[in-house]
């Protein structure tokens, strides 16, 4: 494990399995452009510490070597620390991170989008009411005057306003637009 959190403290090193993540299956040649500044010889050694941390396997065919990401050790470490507290809330915040960081801010100032495999209704249902929201916000259980102009308030589970919004735009079971007024030190308006 010693040798993961080695390999992944470089910047380099980090760039070349970057590199494999966008086109695996890289030979020597092609990794040595994700890394001009450096020689042939030091691009081998960043190559040689991933693959004794197992974050890179080869394969050789023929005459030439293709280097591959293997994600495997990654995986292991989130395991370890991640999956049996968290998992589902580090994952959600992370999507969030990603997907906030990767928008350009224009009005409106946020659109947030997911493909949920699922019914509408049963989407709506989940969206919509009190006994299932507290499961996705925080435990923040929903009240809500379901109609365009309406209100809606999401509850702690010790009785105060979490965060609270006006509906824009709802035609049940299809689409659903609000504000968001957080309530906690504060407050944020979107």
């Amino acid at each position: 494990m010693d040798d993961v959190f080695k390999a992944l403290a470089d910047p380099s090193r980090r760039a070349l399995l970057d590199a494999l993540k966008v086109r695996d299956g890289r030979t020597l040649g092609e990794l040595e452009q994700v890394l001009p500044d450096l020689t042939r010889f030091g691009v081998m050694k960043h190559v040689k510490v991933l693959e004794e941390a197992q974050l890179i396997a080869s394969r050789k065919v023929g005459r030439e070597k293709f280097h591959y990401l293997n994600p495997v050790p990654i995986q292991l470490l989130s395991d370890r620390w991640i999956a049996r507290f968290a998992k589902p809330v580090v994952r959600a915040m992370a999507d969030l991170k990603t997907q906030v960081e990767a928008s350009q801010m224009q009005v409106p100032n946020q659109v947030y989008e997911i493909l949920i495999k699922a019914s509408p209704e049963a989407v709506w249902r989940a969206l919509t009411s009190p006994e299932m929201t507290p499961a996705f916000n925080f435990g923040a259980r929903v009240e809500g005057d379901w109609r365009a102009g309406g209100k809606l308030t999401y509850w702690t589970p010790e009785g105060t306003v979490m965060w609270d919004g006006d509906i824009l735009e709802c035609q049940p079971p299809h689409r659903l637009v609000t504000t968001f007024r957080a309530n906690w030190q504060g407050g944020v308006s979107v």
